[in-house]
């Protein structure tokens, strides 16, 4: 995967086209939100591919935190500031869309790097039918079947080491918090090198339109979310 083929960083502007960044959420992330496909409405780039360019263009760290503030689309046209303690990506009008906290110790190779984006952006992407449709049934509520909304709040991940040369990440737990029709979702995991734990790590979602639980709706959802998937990859 070469994430550079996702977005375009010409003259210190970083933008995203909608057919390029809906390939990432598709072909990379395995990731069919509606909200990310070309024709969207409220199209929003997958924050995913934030995260995959923040660490293709400045490296992974020990520590990052990463607070999605604003919704990036086609339209967005990014700079990205540098910072001792982590970057912001904002526009011309000093609208802050990403926030990265992050510390000074940095992952020692380029092909450590690459695979952290792969791993993360692999176990991110199984949020939905995998992990989300799990959580929402034991806390007897759902999403809004019509108007499906799970976007990026946060996430953070915190490596013991830096020197390690592969990853895979594996899930340890959630939660979910219900607020009204507002959700908030948290998934935890264990980020693995050579069989032994070497970090951990958090992704938090919020969810709209909660609504009681109704299986026969999830699994309609769920069937028709996995025929555009079977459907798409069959075209590819």
């Amino acid at each position: 995967m070469k994430v550079d083929d996702y977005y375009s960083y010409s003259a210190d502007v970083l933008t995203f086209s909608r057919e390029n960044a809906s390939a990432f959420a598709k072909e990379v992330a395995g990731d069919f939100n509606p909200i990310h496909n070309p024709d969207a409405r409220r199209f929003c780039v997958p924050g995913d591919l934030l995260f995959a360019v923040v660490l293709d263009i400045h490296g992974a760290r020990s520590r990052m935190d990463f607070d999605f503030e604003q919704m990036v689309d086609d339209k967005s046209e990014l700079s990205i500031e540098l910072q001792d303690t982590g970057l912001q990506m904002s526009d011309s009008n000093g609208k802050l869309f990403l926030d990265v906290g992050f510390s000074d110790a940095a992952v020692q190779s380029a092909e450590a790097n690459h695979a952290l984006i792969e791993a993360y952006v692999k176990f991110s992407g199984k949020t939905f039918p995998f992990l989300l449709v799990d959580l929402m049934q034991k806390n007897n509520v759902m999403i809004n079947p019509q108007r499906p909304l799970v976007i990026y709040r946060r996430m953070s991940l915190e490596l013991d080491h830096t020197n390690c040369e592969n990853f895979d990440l594996a899930f340890t737990g959630s939660a979910l918090t219900v607020d009204g029709k507002k959700g908030e979702v948290a998934l935890n995991f264990d980020i693995v090198s050579d069989s032994k734990v070497v970090g951990r790590g958090t992704k938090n979602m919020l969810l709209g339109g909660m609504r009681e639980y109704e299986q026969s709706v999830i699994d309609d959802l769920v069937n028709e979310y996995n025929a555009i998937k079977s459907d798409y990859l069959a075209n590819v």
